[in-house]
């Protein structure tokens, strides 16, 4: 796998497309318009509204790059012909040893991890722990509280 690469979902690249052609466009366009409006007041020396103004530009500019460092390294994630071993873009299903209680997890690339939406990325503790295990397989991976022992329901 390729360590520079940022994986990610069709959705969450179409997404990303997206912000990146609004922040060029419109929004581009809208601090514009706050710039030569700003200007128009005066002294910019002491204007708020310009300083404001500057400082939006500045963090739109900024996002700019990051989306098109990110899209410039994006892999999309290809969901796996065979559920027979954890990749990129599988759906998980564990259980910790002598618990019944089962918790699944989707292995996204580290753009998209978000554990309200049960979204590992492949290069978390656990999501590096889980990847190329097969169903029925148990390991092991470190936490704050100690090692701590899981074994594989399911895979989708």
């Amino acid at each position: 796998m390729n360590q520079d690469a940022n994986y990610l979902s069709k959705e969450k690249f179409d997404e990303l497309t997206a912000e990146l052609e609004h922040l060029k466009t419109t929004r581009r366009r809208e601090i514009a318009e706050q710039l030569e409006y700003a200007r128009s007041l005066g002294d910019l020396s002491e204007n708020a509204e310009y300083e404001e103004a500057r400082n939006l530009q500045a963090a739109t500019e900024d996002r700019i790059r990051v989306i098109e460092e990110q899209l410039s390294h994006a892999r999309i994630i290809e969901h796996a012909k065979s559920n027979s071993v954890v990749s990129l873009g599988s759906i998980v299903t564990i259980q910790k040893q002598g618990e019944k209680e089962e918790h699944t997890y989707e292995i996204v690339g580290s753009a998209e991890a978000n554990m309200q939406e049960h979204k590992i990325s492949h290069l978390s503790p656990l999501g590096s722990a889980l990847m190329e295990k097969k169903k029925g397989d148990t390991f092991t991976f470190e936490t704050p509280k100690g090692a701590q022992k899981y074994k594989i329901v399911t895979i989708a």
